[in-house]
C-alpha cells in the first residue's frame, strides 16, 4: 500500500471510490462543527472530491491535499477553475480562490502548515489506509492539528476478514485508541449503508455500517 498505488489507479482509471455526488452526511453533519466562515479546513487524501467545493461553497478556506496530479488537474478542470500553480518544499500547491490543492504526500506536510488549519473533513483517508499507516497518520496528522481544531470523521466498519482493503474497516474502538489521548470523540450516527453499496455485498460483505464521528482537539 505505497504511493504507486494510488498514483496507479488514477492512471487507469479505476476510481470507482470517487462519488459522483457531494457527501450527504457532510451536508447532515458539518453545520453542528459550528466552524466560523473562513475557516481553513484540511480535506486529506482528497483524490477530486466535489466535497471540497462544496466546504468552499460554506465560506471556508480548503486545504486539499492529493497525491495524484491527475485527480487535481480533473478536479480543477470539471469545475471550470484556473489555479495559480506554484512549487513548495511540501508539493506542488495548485490555488484559486479559496480552494487549495497541494499535489503531494500527506506525511509531508509540516507542522507549520497543520497548525493553521481549524477544522479536518476526513471521508476518505482513514479507511484508505492498512492498520500501520493508520498510526502514523493519526501522530502525523492530527497529532499537529492546533488545540480546538474540529473534524468531521467518517469510518467504514465491516467484517475485515471478509474483504481485502480498500477501503478498510476501522471500527469505533479503534477510532477511541487512535485519538483518544487528545481529541474528544463524539459518535453522531452509525448507518447500514450494505444495500446502498452492492460491489461490496458482491464480495462477499455481510455486514457494513457507515460511521460519523465529530473530534475535538484538546
Amino acid at each position: 500500500m505505497d504511493t504507486d498505488f494510488w498514483l496507479q489507479r488514477w492512471e487507469l482509471g479505476q476510481t470507482g471510490f470517487h462519488q459522483s455526488r457531494v457527501m450527504p452526511l457532510l451536508q447532515k453533519h458539518w453545520p453542528g462543527l459550528g466552524l466560523p466562515a473562513g475557516s481553513r479546513v484540511l480535506v486529506p487524501l482528497a483524490g477530486k472530491t466535489l466535497d471540497v467545493a462544496w466546504l468552499a461553497a460554506q465560506g471556508h478556506d480548503v486545504l486539499a491535499v492529493e497525491l495524484s496530479p491527475i485527480a487535481v488537474g480533473q478536479f480543477f478542470e470539471e469545475h471550470a477553475l484556473r489555479p495559480e500553480i506554484r512549487p513548495t518544499p511540501q508539493g506542488t500547491l495548485y490555488r484559486a480562490g479559496s480552494i487549495e490543492f497541494l499535489c503531494g504526500d500527506i506525511f509531508g506536510l509540516g507542522a507549520e502548515t497543520l497548525a493553521g488549519c481549524a477544522a479536518c473533513y476526513d471521508r476518505a483517508a482513514l479507511i484508505a489506509l492498512p492498520p500501520e499507516l493508520r498510526t502514523r497518520y493519526a501522530r502525523h496528522v492530527y497529532g499537529q492539528l492546533p488545540i480546538g481544531c474540529r473534524a468531521l470523521l467518517l469510518t467504514l466498519d465491516y467484517p475485515q476478514s471478509e474483504m481485502d482493503g480498500p477501503p478498510f474497516s476501522v471500527p469505533e474502538s479503534e477510532i477511541r485508541a487512535l485519538y483518544g489521548d487528545r481529541w474528544r470523540i463524539e459518535r453522531l450516527e452509525t448507518r447500514d449503508v450494505l444495500a446502498q453499496e452492492p460491489k461490496f455485498a458482491e464480495r462477499g460483505v455481510s455486514r457494513m455500517d457507515t460511521g460519523v464521528f465529530r473530534l475535538t482537539a484538546a
